[in-house]
């Protein structure tokens, strides 16, 4: 397994993870090779930030797991410029997570959100061996 933070695409994209309380917080600088044809930060990455920032929260809180379901809403292009995106959690079951994600701009502008649905790899209480 890889160290969270580590994994290929967080070093790729120069994502910058850290965690406040319960949030997690990720920013990084939008680079040219981000861009969908229209010049603008690609949904995809959009979409892979914010599905991290809920992981790593996540596994920060409780212990790993994985996206069961991710609805993503777009309300702006992004352009460019350093980017945060913030994982929060919504509700917090024995095995199942809700979390949501925000994706503000350079200028602090809400861009995107999502919402989504965790199973964890270990339910409260159990052992590792009943996973």
């Amino acid at each position: 397994t890889q160290e969270l933070g580590q994994f290929f695409l967080a070093r790729l994209l120069g994502l910058d993870i850290a965690y406040e309380g319960d949030f997690c917080n990720i920013t990084f600088d939008v680079k040219d090779f981000m861009f969908n044809p229209q010049g603008n930060l690609h949904g995809g990455i959009t979409a892979l930030v914010m599905d991290v920032s809920m992981g790593h929260l996540l596994s920060h809180l409780q212990g790993p797991g994985a996206t069961l379901e991710l609805k993503t809403q777009y309300l702006r292009a992004v352009r460019g410029g350093r980017v945060r995106v913030q994982g929060s959690v919504i509700k917090r079951g024995a095995s199942i997570w809700f979390l949501q994600s925000s994706f503000y701009d350079s200028e602090g502008e809400l861009s995107a959100f999502a919402t989504s649905t965790w199973k964890l790899a270990r339910p409260k209480g159990s052992s590792p061996q009943a996973a």
